[in-house]
């Protein structure tokens, strides 16, 4: 198997968000683990963009956040294909520090950045926007690097984002910035409504100045591919990823979660997993043979 090197293209997102810092990690410790692979990343616009690039096989493999893939993988006709789970995505906001806000329904009527177009994030923060029945006024980027200097000089009240690593959140709260996160009953309104999502939560110390767990709402995010995908490159992809689970986790503290552990849990449902991914993980006993 090892005699063959398979060039693997693996979509992202725009500069200067999560996904492109997680995808270059990912990328360089695939790559160092094993010689059968060679992956190279390309930005891209985001999640909505990745997946018609999957299904058009413009790149063979793609972070998708959450909601995106959620609806994506539940289509009775899909392709797509789970490689590895990525991480779960908390979302809520975050403000300057000598501004008012100290509820999302404060935000109301202000500019708020949600995100690149084409983001998963943003999709989530549209979403719990319009549970909660609070209308903003969304500001949507060209790329994500241009969301915090907007906060910062007044543009905008808020910034939406999720997750541990977030880079907009790591320069905000390391300004002064404060979160706002949905409260329980908050919570509970918005997974009333939308059936994707599932309660995560941030956990303490994620950012500066951050002491407390922050519940929230959220959703896995996933490394797709489709099912033309050979299964001797998802075997390796499955392969490489399990045994380098510490090195990836160190290097990148949200890539604690991405795990062939928390893979098997987190699909919708087994044979969504890559066949290639499947067949590793019965042959490392992490999968019964009959899922």
């Amino acid at each position: 198997m090892n005699a063959v090197v398979f060039s693997l293209v693996l979509g992202t997102a725009t500069p200067g968000g999560g996904f492109p810092l997680f995808g270059d990690a990912f990328a360089e410790t695939v790559n160092s683990q094993e010689p059968g692979l060679k992956l190279a990343t390309r930005n891209t616009k985001g999640s909505t963009e990745n997946v018609p690039l999957l299904e058009e096989g413009k790149v063979d493999l793609a972070l998708v956040a959450g909601e995106i893939a959620s609806e994506a993988l539940r289509r009775p006709d899909t392709k797509l294909r789970i490689i590895t789970a990525m991480y779960s995505s908390p979302g809520m906001f975050i403000v300057r520090g000598d501004r008012p806000y100290r509820a999302i329904a404060d935000l109301r009527g202000k500019p708020v950045v949600l995100g690149t177009q084409a983001s998963g994030v943003t999709s989530l923060g549209r979403t719990v926007l319009k549970s909660l029945e609070i209308e903003v006024q969304p500001i949507i980027l060209e790329k994500a690097a241009d969301g915090p200097p907007m906060l910062l000089d007044g543009r905008a009240e808020a910034l939406w984002g999720a997750g541990v690593g977030w880079p907009a959140f790591a320069a905000l709260a390391g300004s002064g910035g404060r979160f706002i996160a949905p409260t329980a009953a908050e919570i509970e309104r918005i997974l009333a409504r939308e059936l994707s999502l599932q309660a995560v939560t941030l956990p303490a110390g994620s950012y500066a100045g951050q002491h407390s767990p922050l519940p929230s709402v959220g959703s896995w995010s996933y490394v797709l591919c489709t099912d033309e995908l050979s299964e001797d490159a998802a075997y390796l992809l499955a392969r490489a990823v399990h045994r380098a689970e510490g090195k990836l986790a160190a290097r990148l503290e949200q890539a604690r979660e991405t795990t062939m552990a928390n893979t098997i849990a987190a699909a919708p449902r087994p044979e969504l997993i890559h066949p290639g991914v499947r067949k590793y993980l019965q042959e490392a006993g992490l999968l019964s043979a009959r899922r």
